[in-house]
């Protein structure tokens, strides 16, 4: 919850405009602000306070205990010009809040933690618990100096700065110096060095805890909770591992109510996932038992349950040992699942930098590897992070792209693709996605196109019906897109071509053209957009008799409407319906 706090009538406003905006995530606190911060400070996990930074700092001071557990503050000014993350910025998530804040209130979010300001990922906000010297070790990452980057698990991890290297196998037994560890192990001791046990930058370490850990479990009806986390961190413990890298419990559908696994799973904070009995059974395993194939129809459920997804045993098969030596009521096994690579397939929408949206800005945040057409590239070069790695290539390497795209994230890498418009429309996520299996994550950004740029441009001539034909016959017979051009001249939809000409390709728009005036009249309005949203873009609004094909080249949109497309006040207008044409006052 955000708590809301403000002062003035102004304050007020701006506060009110944000519990609108975010009507389940917001509470505003009235009375005196002294009291309203207290309230807040104690209730949410965040707080905007509409006053000025100086009264916030003096109010908050004597309620600060933890970095780790205080709310994320952010301060916005009494204009309603500045979203300012005042303290709290990783931990607290006030960072994020701020430039959250700032889009709802068009105020300029004011971020002065060292790492966001040059770019570089905060070690805790990389959504993996951490642990040891996290300041330490970002500050030798901002300063230049050597970091061990040491990754027992490979995990697709955001962009690091080029100082975060890799060491030589030779050199792993002479390890000294800043680190980054990411591992699911707990290390001689069982603790990570913190930075009051630190002696110096040099000696800064930092332990990331991947999500890796897949723990099955089996129960006897009625098995008490207590019993099934004795076994749980008891088998993590004695196989050296971290219960901060479980990811979930897993089980047999059989046991998905079981009332001391449901509550295992909670006092885990990890979910309860559950598998049919046939699935189950379909796994091998090295234990497997009668009593189970009698019970739930599967001869293992603990090992079977943790090693469905495949991986490798750490644990096997262990079972509760009670004080009373009653017979034991829980079963469990650990497996470590294999990191999954992750592909983000990221449209950049159809040039315009305030058309590329928030979610795909992320993901390129989010890469450590970019793959894409050299010039799209070079449109979002600035918006990487620092030691990002770019594979860029030339036209017609398509499926070379999203070869090499699909490899990184294979080899446990996070890549984001790239391709303009909506990357699944003409653009790179088919190949990419034909390449995939499923031993890798992907996400879809979706972009803005440049058949909707284009209209936005027109007017609205896809209003109703339309259709996409690209008349590029590279990859399809010209005698297919001839069949889908008729198929649409005949429906009577509106159609936008893509790459409608080139030099090599200059007689396939007039025919399709002539396809289309068989079924349309000549005073059709046709809309022309080229480089739609570009600072070089044009466009204008002609007929399909009129138009000249030779002033359309590739980076041209076309779109033809319909019998029912009109030129309204100058602009490509098609209707949602036809009836409003003979009863207007009908019309919606």
């Amino acid at each position: 919850m955000i708590g809301l706090i403000s002062a003035t009538a102004a304050g007020a406003v701006a506060a009110q405009r944000l519990a609108s905006a975010w009507p389940e995530r917001t509470r505003v606190y009235e009375g005196p602000v002294r009291d309203a911060v207290g309230r807040a400070f104690g209730e949410c996990e965040q707080v905007v306070c509409f006053l000025a930074t100086g009264a916030v700092v003096r109010l908050i001071a004597p309620l600060l205990a933890d970095k780790g557990t205080d709310p994320g503050v952010v301060c916005v000014d009494e204009g309603g010009r500045f979203a300012v993350s005042l303290v709290g910025g990783h931990a607290g998530g006030a960072n994020a809040l701020a430039v959250e804040v700032g889009e709802v209130l068009g105020a300029e979010p004011v971020v002065t933690t060292a790492t966001d300001a040059v770019g570089v990922p905060g070690l805790d906000t990389l959504g993996m618990p951490v642990e040891g010297d996290v300041a330490g070790v970002s500050r030798a990452l901002l300063d230049g100096e050597n970091v061990e980057l040491d990754l027992e698990i490979a995990w697709p991890l955001p962009a690091l700065p080029p100082n975060a290297r890799r060491p030589a196998p030779d050199a792993l037994a002479e390890r000294g110096g800043p680190a980054i560890v990411v591992t699911d192990r707990v290390p001689a001791g069982g603790r990570v060095s913190g930075p009051e046990e630190t002696p110096g930058a040099g000696d800064a370490r930092v332990v990331l805890r991947p999500p890796s850990l897949v723990v099955g479990v089996g129960a006897s009806r009625g098995a008490p909770a207590d019993e099934v986390l004795g076994l749980i961190e008891g088998a993590l413990r004695d196989a050296g591992l971290s219960p901060r890298s479980l990811a979930e419990l897993a089980t047999v559908d059989a046991k998905a109510d079981e009332p001391g696994l449901v509550e295992a799973a909670a006092r885990l904070g990890v979910p309860l996932v559950t598998h049919s009995a046939e699935e189950l059974a379909a796994v091998e395993v090295p234990n497997p038992s009668d009593a189970p194939l009698a019970a739930v129809g599967t001869p293992s459920v603990a090992e079977a349950a943790a090693l469905v997804g495949g991986g490798e045993l750490l644990v096997p098969k262990r079972k509760s040992e009670r004080a009373d030596g009653r017979p034991a009521m829980a079963t469990c096994a650990v497996v470590r699942r294999p990191a999954r690579g992750r592909l983000a397939v990221v449209g950049l929408g159809p040039g315009a930098r305030d058309l590329l949206t928030p979610r795909a800005k992320a993901e390129l945040r989010r890469a450590s590897v970019l793959v894409g057409l050299d010039q799209y590239v070079d449109q979002i070069r600035d918006l990487l992070r620092p030691g990002t790695r770019i594979l860029e290539s030339g036209l017609g390497a398509e499926e070379e792209r999203a070869r090499t795209a699909v490899a990184e994230a294979r080899r446990g890498q996070a890549v984001a693709l790239i391709g303009s418009g909506d990357a699944g429309v003409y653009a790179m996520a088919s190949p990419a996605l034909a390449e995939a299996s499923d031993d890798i994550d992907v996400i879809g950004v979706p972009g803005v196109t440049a058949a909707l740029a284009a209209a936005a441009i027109l007017g609205a001539p896809l209003g109703h019906d339309h259709v996409s034909i690209s008349l590029s016959d590279l990859h399809t017979p010209w005698e297919v897109i001839e069949r889908r051009v008729r198929a649409a001249a005949e429906a009577d939809i509106v159609v936008t071509f893509y790459n409608p000409r080139s030099r090599g390709r200059d007689w396939q728009l007039p025919k399709a053209l002539a396809i289309l005036a068989e079924h349309r009249e000549p005073t059709t309005p046709v809309g022309v957009v080229r480089n739609a949203s570009r600072p070089d873009g044009s466009h204008r609004l002609t007929t399909l008799a009129a138009l000249d094909p030779a002033t359309v080249d590739m980076m041209t949109v076309v779109t033809v409407g319909n019998t029912a497309t009109r030129e309204i006040a100058g602009r490509m207008v098609t209707p949602r319906g036809y009836r409003w044409q003979e009863n207007p006052e009908g019309a919606e």
